[in-house]
């Protein structure tokens, strides 16, 4: 994978611009949905939407389908990733707010750290990382028992929210990690999306079955202002930023690509006071700069280490 090839930098610009703003305000379009979907409805009718709509467009430019392994690979890396990590945020949203989410999302380089045990003894041979970790995990408590009561979410329970979304990180990040490690990557970005999201979309659906949610779609008034934030899920969400992000990286270094988990939660929290009346006070704040640099103490003492 050549990461030094020279690409435009408008490319460069809009993609992170997809991972970066369309991210960030991707918690409030979820805001949006819940106030008449049901969660893994939602999921479903995103990830199935976008999912159909890049398979359209690999058959339009032949391109070539993984293999079987390959296809078990992709399939278990979706559900992980986009049911149980994208998908159990919009579970969490039903209790906090959009901001509280996205960072609680931000954690995510820690689990990075805390699941590679491979790397373990490399890890954690100095403290810095440990000194991290302590950090941004805290920082998370803190920023869960100064939230508001008032929150914006459906039915505001900190404690199940956190819960929640915490475990849709370590959702991510399993996914991620499997799919890094068993994927032999035969087949392009577009392809390995098409999979993911249509497996994760199906998945997402079966759930949304068995939780009896699908006739509420159908007996449920639903308002403009749902549907548009179930469309800006569909097209920026899991289309536009979900390939921009996989694109970049495989034209810039993880380190670069990986500084969305800095600058998404302060454009949700941003976003989320602006938008949807979401209340924010002065110790999140200093709880959300807590997070964020156990998350830079963190990644940069990893990347440190990987460079030796």
């Amino acid at each position: 994978m050549n990461r030094k090839k020279k690409v435009s930098w408008l490319a460069l610009l809009l993609a992170f611009t997809g991972i970066y703003f369309v991210w960030g305000t991707s918690y409030l379009a979820i805001v949006y949905a819940l106030k008449a979907i049901k969660p893994f409805t939602i999921s479903a009718l995103r990830y199935l939407a976008a999912g159909l709509i890049l398979t359209a467009w690999v058959y339009f430019k032949k391109q070539r389908w993984p293999g079987r392994h390959d296809r078990r690979v992709l399939i278990i890396s979706g559900i992980l990733m986009l049911s149980g990590g994208s998908g159990l945020v919009v579970v969490g949203e039903q209790y906090i707010s959009s901001g509280f989410a996205a960072v609680i999302m931000a954690t995510e380089p820690l689990f990075f750290v805390l699941f590679d045990r491979q790397r373990w003894p490399m890890y954690f041979s100095g403290k810095w990382i440990i000194v991290g970790l302590l950090l941004g995990f805290a920082g998370i408590a803190l920023f869960a028992y100064f939230a508001p009561s008032g929150a914006t979410a459906v039915r505001s329970n900190p404690v199940a929210g956190t819960l929640i979304t915490l475990f849709s990180a370590m959702c991510w990040v399993t996914g991620a990690l499997y799919a890094n490690r068993k994927l032999s990557s035969g087949t392009g970005n577009l392809v390995n999306s098409a999979v993911q999201l249509l497996a994760a979309g199906v998945f997402s659906g079966a759930i949304a079955g068995l939780k009896g949610e699908w006739p509420a779609l159908l007996t449920t008034a639903i308002p403009a202002s749902a549907w548009a934030g179930l469309f800006y899920l569909v097209i920026m969400g899991s289309l536009v930023a979900y390939l921009s992000f996989n694109w970049l990286m495989t034209v810039q270094p993880p380190a670069i690509v990986s500084t969305h988990t800095y600058v998404n939660p302060v454009i949700a929290v941003l976003v989320g006071w602006l938008f949807a009346s979401e209340q924010i006070s002065l110790p999140q704040l200093i709880s959300l700069a807590i997070v964020l640099a156990g998350v830079m103490i963190t990644q940069f003492n990893k990347q440190k280490i990987a460079a030796k």
